[in-house]
């Protein structure tokens, strides 16, 4: 764990309960404790990374495996990967300083303020695809 007070790094050291789909040496998915849809993951890595806006070029290996992952633990709990949204909120907007990823589906699914909220490629979420192009040309 790097930030004692992070709630993220909390609950990848087991100090703070969450239900846990996935885990490897470098990355943690758990259930967001707000879902926005039927299917609602957060992919995080183990290394505390502030925000999206932290990531460099040298980190798009990490950007890609997280959406891999993302994918693969919707597809094994059986979500729609063709009516998913993944992305991050953008500081100053995002709830918690540690980098997350946000896998939802069914995205049809999603209410009102969900959408607004998780509303891709505003001053306040940005998708993974955005990132992906973002660092790969930096």
């Amino acid at each position: 764990m790097e930030n004692s007070k992070c709630i993220f790094c909390k609950i990848i050291a087991r100090q703070q309960p969450a239900k846990i789909f996935y885990e490897d040496d470098d990355l943690l998915v758990f259930e967001d404790i707000k879902p926005a849809s039927r299917h609602h993951y957060l992919v995080i890595p183990k290394n505390h990374i502030p925000a999206a806006n932290c990531l460099t070029n040298n980190d798009l290996p990490l950007l890609k495996k997280m959406v891999d992952v993302g994918k693969s633990v919707l597809s094994e709990n059986n979500g729609d990967v063709n009516d998913m949204r993944l992305g991050f909120h953008w500081p100053p907007v995002n709830s918690v300083s540690h980098l997350h990823l946000h896998v939802i589906s069914p995205v049809s699914e999603m209410g009102f303020l969900a959408k607004v909220v998780y509303k891709p490629d505003t001053f306040w979420f940005v998708t993974a695809d955005y990132m992906l192009k973002r660092l790969d040309s930096s």
